[in-house]
C-alpha cells in the first residue's frame, strides 16, 4: 500500500532484517552510558561529573612495577594501620604530567597528534623519588602516601612546560604551579591528612631509608610518556 513503512509482497510484509552486532558496536566507545557508583571503586568520588561525550583524560609517565617495590608499598600500608588509617593500594604506578581534564570526543585525536608532536625531542631520563609524602586531591575527597621526586625535577619541569602548551591549545587547565612530582603507593577516601603526618610520616620514612638496596629501587628510568582518554591509551616514545 502507497505511504506504508513496510514492503509488501503478496500482500504479506517483509520482515526488516537485524542489524549486524558488527554494526551496532561501531560506535560504541563513543558514547558510553556510565552510571556513577562510588562502592564499585572504593568510594571515590569523581572530580567532575560524567556527561556523555565528556572524556576524562590526563598524561603522565608509567613506572614499571617491580616486585620489591609493592613489597614496599605493603610493608607502608601495614605501618599506617597503625595509625588507624586503612590505605588501598594504588593498581599503577605513575608521575602525572597533566591534571585530569575533561575532554570532548572530537578532540581526543587532534590533542594526542598535538602532544605527540610536543614531546617528540625528548630523550629518555632518570629521575630518584625517595621522599615519603602526604597528599590529597584538589577537593580533598581522597588521602594519598607518595614518593616524591628529588632528582630528575628539571626535566619533569620541561615536559610539564609542552604538555601545557597542548592543553593551552584546547583550552583546557594546565598542570600546577610549582608541582611536587610523586609516584603514589596508596590512598584512603577523605582527607586524612593529620593522621599520617607527624609521627606516622616519620616512621614510613624510616621504612623507606632501611630498605634493602632502596638507592637502586627507587631510580626509575621513563622512556615513554602515555595519555589516557576513557578507556583509551596513546603512548609516546622517548628518544
Amino acid at each position: 500500500r502507497q505511504g506504508s513503512r513496510d514492503r509488501v509482497r503478496g500482500g504479506m510484509p517483509i520482515p526488516r532484517l537485524p542489524v549486524p552486532d558488527s554494526v551496532l558496536n561501531m560506535f560504541r566507545d563513543k558514547e558510553e552510558e556510565v552510571t556513577d557508583d562510588s562502592t564499585k571503586h572504593g568510594g571515590r568520588v569523581r572530580s567532575f561529573p560524567h556527561e556523555r561525550g565528556n572524556w576524562a583524560t590526563y598524561v603522565y609517565l608509567p613506572c614499571e612495577i617491580q616486585e620489591e617495590l609493592l613489597e614496599l608499598r605493603e610493608l607502608l600500608v601495614s605501618r599506617a594501620r597503625r595509625y588507624a588509617v586503612s590505605l588501598t593500594a594504588m593498581e599503577e604506578f605513575h608521575i602525572s604530567l597533566s591534571q585530569s581534564v575533561v575532554l570532548r570526543y572530537h578532540w581526543i585525536n587532534p590533542l594526542v597528534q598535538s602532544l605527540k608532536e610536543r614531546v617528540a625531542s625528548f630523550y629518555r631520563f632518570f629521575c630518584t623519588a625517595s621522599q615519603v609524602k602526604v597528599y590529597t586531591n584538589q577537593h580533598r575527597t581522597r588521602t594519598f602516601v607518595g614518593l616524591e621526586v628529588s632528582c630528575g625535577h628539571s626535566q619533569l619541569l620541561e615536559l610539564v612546560s609542552e604538555v601545557d602548551k597542548v592543553m593551552e591549545e584546547f583550552d583546557l587547565p594546565t598542570f600546577y604551579k610549582n608541582p611536587s612530582f610523586h609516584i603514589s603507593l596508596a590512598w584512603c577516601v577523605g582527607d586524612l591528612t593529620d593522621k599520617l603526618e607527624g609521627q606516622c610520616l616519620q616512621e614510613l620514612q624510616e621504612i623507606v631509608d632501611g630498605f634493602e638496596d632502596s638507592a637502586f629501587l627507587l631510580r626509575f628510568q621513563w622512556d615513554q610518556i602515555r595519555c589516557r582518554s576513557g578507556n583509551k591509551f596513546f603512548s609516546f616514545p622517548l628518544r
